[in-house]
């Protein structure tokens, strides 16, 4: 049974994908064992609530420094010890120390096609504004594990999405998260559950 915790700062959309996955069974041999969010107002948390999965909210605004919000949340990993952390719009920047504890066990959720529209910058509504404004015909979403740099790690899975004529940043957010984001991040967590993906080399493996 592969033990996740997800981490989301917002709404909780790609979560509650995943909680559908688990229910329903397109992720198979799977347990949320918590689920962390910076926001106390996140409802996600309230969707955590929902589904009887417990709900935990570390704020940095409750630390009189970055180095002692670090410290608490990898504290907090540690003690729930998940196989598999899951970041599906969480916001923060995870510590260094906590990806060297958990090498190749934390994921991402992206909402472009790696590597364009990614890094330092790029999160939310700003991806999509800058595809349109690039006016690519193709964007997507990419699940990859994470590593010291910034939508840098592996890759996992990709699924790309079509840019619309008159498409708003908004309506390509939706389009985005609906046919790609909904999609992968489910398919991922189930192969790693699976035991059919490994890293070798900086490039993930499919078994």
């Amino acid at each position: 049974m592969l033990k996740i915790a997800v981490c989301v700062s917002g709404g909780g959309t790609n979560l509650q994908a995943i909680i559908d996955g688990v229910e329903n069974r397109t992720i198979e041999n799977t347990e949320i064992i918590a689920v962390i969010s910076n926001n106390q107002n996140a409802y996600a948390l309230e969707r955590a609530k929902q589904a009887g999965i417990t709900g935990i909210c570390i704020s940095p605004k409750e630390f009189a420094s970055r180095n002692d919000f670090n410290d608490a949340f990898l504290a907090k990993m540690e003690e729930l010890n998940p196989d598999l952390i899951v970041l599906a719009g969480f916001l923060v920047t995870i510590p260094e120390t906590m990806i060297d504890k958990f090498e190749n066990r934390i994921i991402n959720i992206h909402p472009s096609l790696i590597p364009s529209f990614c890094g330092v910058g790029y999160y939310g509504l700003k991806v999509h504004e800058g595809a349109l404004e690039r006016g690519v015909k193709i964007t997507g979403a990419t699940v990859h594990f994470v590593d010291k740099g910034t939508d840098t790690g592996p890759i996992i899975l990709q699924k790309p999405v079509a840019v619309m004529q008159g498409d708003t940043p908004k309506e390509l957010q939706k389009r985005v998260m609906e046919e790609a984001e909904w999609i992968i991040l489910p398919q991922a967590i189930n192969m790693i559950a699976a035991g059919k993906v490994t890293v070798e080399n900086n490039q993930v493996i499919m078994k």
